[in-house]
């Protein structure tokens, strides 16, 4: 790399940690920060600073990456980075904060004089940490070339959709694409829990669709988790409830029923209830027991 880039990451959970670490193996100068210590200083020997606060943390940063839980923790990180932060730094916003999640953030960072990109990923641990994230990205195009080795070491696609990061253009497409991977992981949840009560094997159900067009990926993925009891988190069961929240009410603010995404969301809720919130999205399989 040629100019080495001073890049900033708050938040690091499954998919802030695999983004830092990626940043540092491409050159990048990065510096972490994580409301839980512990949890960013293994990056430490990936070559990043470990910083005690959000302002330490961007004070001199060409780029910062925000890779929260939800937009208020978001919010809540950049307010604390304000006395860090200068006029033009790039803001890649990345965590999937819903649109009245983005409103204070753009607001934020119009206040502040940086430049705001609404930039959430596609993907889950796996891709994650191998670089293959697709960014559904909106945000000024005049500044789009300084960030581009920041992209290509997170991701190996950018989808721009947009000039001004806070329209929500990124954030309306993110939700519609995570609207059909939680179906999809609802249904094969659902599948798998009927073979389960009618005394099919499970197997059967997958042979049964292979490689017609039944069959996909992420039905492949979900249950091979489900069937092998390892829901070791790759998109947390968490986030996964939140993002329904957030899927849900941006259908009702705009007069749509999503009456599939709000069963799931409310599956998502008994599994959470039931103590698998920290587990794979895959364990709402759990939601279609009592016990």
């Amino acid at each position: 790399m040629a100019d080495q880039l001073e890049v900033a990451v708050l938040g690091a959970g499954i998919m802030g940690t695999a983004m830092a670490r990626n940043l540092c193996r491409t050159g990048h100068a990065v510096r972490v920060w994580n409301r839980t210590r512990a949890k960013a200083e293994p990056l430490a020997a990936d070559g990043a600073r470990i910083a005690d606060s959000p302002a330490d943390a961007v004070r001199g940063a060409d780029v910062v990456v925000t890779m929260l839980y939800d937009g208020a923790a978001v919010l809540a990180a950049m307010t604390a980075a304000a006395p860090g932060l200068r006029p033009g730094t790039l803001w890649l916003q990345t965590t999937t904060a819903g649109l009245d999640g983005l409103t204070p953030l753009a607001a934020l960072a119009a206040t502040h004089g940086l430049v705001f990109y609404d930039s959430p990923v596609l993907g889950t641990r796996g891709p994650a940490e191998q670089g293959k994230l697709t960014v559904i990205a909106a945000g000024p195009e005049e500044a789009r070339g300084a960030l581009t080795s920041v992209l290509e070491a997170v991701g190996d696609r950018t989808l721009w959709v947009g000039d001004e990061g806070a329209s929500g253009a990124a954030t309306r497409l993110k939700l519609v694409c995570n609207s059909w991977v939680l179906t999809l992981t609802h249904g094969t949840a659902e599948a798998l829990a009927l073979a389960d009560g009618l005394g099919v094997d499970p197997r059967s159900f997958l042979d049964a669709v292979a490689g017609g067009g039944l069959d996909c990926g992420y039905l492949r993925v979900k249950s091979s988790a489900i069937l092998d009891g390892d829901y070791t988190p790759s998109f947390a069961l968490t986030t996964a409830a939140k993002d329904a929240r957030l899927i849900v009410a941006a259908g009702e603010a705009e007069g749509v029923r999503l009456d599939v995404a709000e069963a799931g969301a409310n599956r998502f809720a008994r599994a959470e209830a039931q103590g698998h919130g920290a587990k794979d999205m895959a364990a709402t399989y759990f939601a279609s027991f009592d016990d």
